[in-house]
């Protein structure tokens, strides 16, 4: 089993990735395989809506979200993690997102947890969760929670640590997404059938009566 954390933050080795590896240390002491993926700090266009990724199943600018979506297939789950900016998401990860989302194959995601992780010096953070779960609700994705809201408290690396609710915050929530992917692997041995699927129906409202 393996997760992929996603550290939308532009510092390297900031608040953010704190919060994330205390999640990833904890899943691999529960088994787990991990890996930290760094968008950096070139600029991610966002979506064009040119509809071509419906036809190549990959995004028509090659950049770094087509690299993730190739490792997404093999994860099991996933962990976006983000500062906070102007009580929302990162603008390079909300770019990321809206594209990496939207341009694979929709199975890539499907029934495969995921959750979001913030990191703020002081407020912001349920805004900002709240935009990111929007991803996982649309994608059919089992959202992983914790003892509290997913969130980290600090200015620097050195305040996270201090901040020990958040810290055990990430902890939990590593176990709890542990704990859920060995139980989908333990109904997948026992042969517990995938739900039905229906085709898609999309309900444009212009015209209606």
């Amino acid at each position: 089993m393996k997760v992929l954390l996603v550290n939308g933050s532009p510092h390297e080795h900031g608040c953010t990735f704190t919060a994330l590896t205390e999640v990833a240390q904890t899943l691999q002491k529960e088994g787990v395989e991990t890996q930290i993926f760094q968008l950096g700090k070139k600029p991610i266009p966002g979506c064009l809506g040119c509809f071509k990724c419906q036809e190549l199943h990959r995004c028509v600018i090659d950049d770094i979200v087509n690299d993730f979506t190739e490792l997404a297939q093999s994860a099991d789950g996933f962990v976006f993690g983000s500062a906070v900016h102007y009580a929302s998401a990162t603008g390079a990860i909300t770019s990321f997102m809206d594209r990496a989302f939207f341009s694979p194959r929709r199975s890539l995601y499907y029934l495969k947890p995921a959750a979001a992780v913030v990191s703020a010096r002081r407020a912001g953070t349920t805004a900002a969760l709240d935009q990111l779960n929007k991803y996982f609700t649309i994608s059919q994705m089992p959202i992983i929670s914790s003892t509290y809201w997913n969130m980290v408290h600090g200015f620097t690396p050195e305040d996270v640590r201090r901040d020990l609710e958040g810290l055990q915050v990430m902890r939990n929530l590593g176990r709890n997404m542990a704990w859920f992917l060995r139980c989908k692997e333990a109904g997948a041995a026992a042969g517990v059938p995938w739900p039905e699927k229906e085709e898609q129906v999309m309900t444009n409202f212009h015209g209606l009566q």
